[in-house]
């Protein structure tokens, strides 16, 4: 079972970024998954959610209007677009079945001017 994150990096404040995560090894269009992020020195916290056949999604407050989260499942890929970026949306991003059964390993998004 593998959960494969790209698509970080440095960016602008007001810059946008688009983040993938590769699913393999399990049957991913059966999972509900989620965007979850840690910041330096702060705990997990989630951002977003969407259900395996994408018809719902769900968006932490901090990022609702900003960030979109979707889903392939011809293509086992899960995304994250992220618009309006802030200081504040530093942190390792990470995928993962709802459940927490699988999680990747996650990717830096740097925020800064």
């Amino acid at each position: 079972v593998q959960l494969v994150e790209s698509g970080g990096g440095l960016v602008q404040p007001g810059g946008s970024l688009r983040l993938s995560c590769a699913a393999s090894g399990f049957t991913f269009g059966s999972y509900d998954m989620r965007w979850v992020r840690q910041a330096p020195g702060k705990g997990p916290e989630w951002v977003s959610s969407i259900k395996s056949g994408g018809e719902s999604t769900y968006y932490a407050d901090s990022v609702k209007g900003r960030f979109t989260i979707s889903r392939d499942n011809a293509k086992k890929t899960l995304y994250l677009q992220m618009n309006s970026l802030k200081p504040e949306d530093t942190a390792v991003y990470y995928c993962a079945t709802t459940s927490g059964l699988y999680k990747g390993q996650g990717t830096q998004v740097t925020v800064s001017s």
